[in-house]
């Protein structure tokens, strides 16, 4: 049978561990919107579940649907990020995009919104829109440094 441990010494000195780390850092190299991949998810979960939260299901319909569809997006946008940083990084931009357009929605898609109905996608709007500012900022980062080395 053949010995199979590797309790006799360390990979490190292994010819192709400079090559698997190198390749490890790409494939990680936007870990620092780590932190921010979080904080949209909860913004994406409550864009979803705000017409319910805010009780503006009965009175906009047509918001309430728009929401929880934004709020999906966002959701699967965060997960993407947590799941694929780089791949996900020119992505980014795109959460600013739908920041500007939750600001706005209330007047485009909903019928004589109420002023708690546009604060609410008023704020989830800005949060959404720092955020993708953060997370495209930090991808930009990650991928010029992954350049330079």
């Amino acid at each position: 049978m053949a010995d199979v441990s590797h309790a006799r010494g360390d990979l490190s000195s292994h010819p192709d561990v400079p090559e698997m780390r190198a390749r490890y850092g790409r494939v990680l190299g936007g870990r620092g919107a780590a932190l921010l991949d979080g904080p949209v998810f909860l913004v994406g979960l409550f864009c979803a579940l705000s017409p319910w939260i805010i009780h503006f299901t009965g009175s906009q319909p047509a918001l309430a649907a728009h929401n929880l569809i934004m709020g999906v997006a966002i959701v699967v946008l965060a997960l993407g990020l947590t799941l694929a940083p780089v791949r996900m990084a020119g992505l980014s931009w795109a959460l600013c995009a739908m920041g500007i357009w939750m600001i706005i929605a209330p007047w485009i898609v909903g019928s004589a919104p109420s002023a708690g109905v546009v604060w609410t996608n008023v704020v989830i709007g800005a949060l959404t829109f720092l955020l993708g500012l953060a997370c495209a900022g930090t991808a930009v980062k990650a991928l010029k440094g992954a350049r330079g080395a």
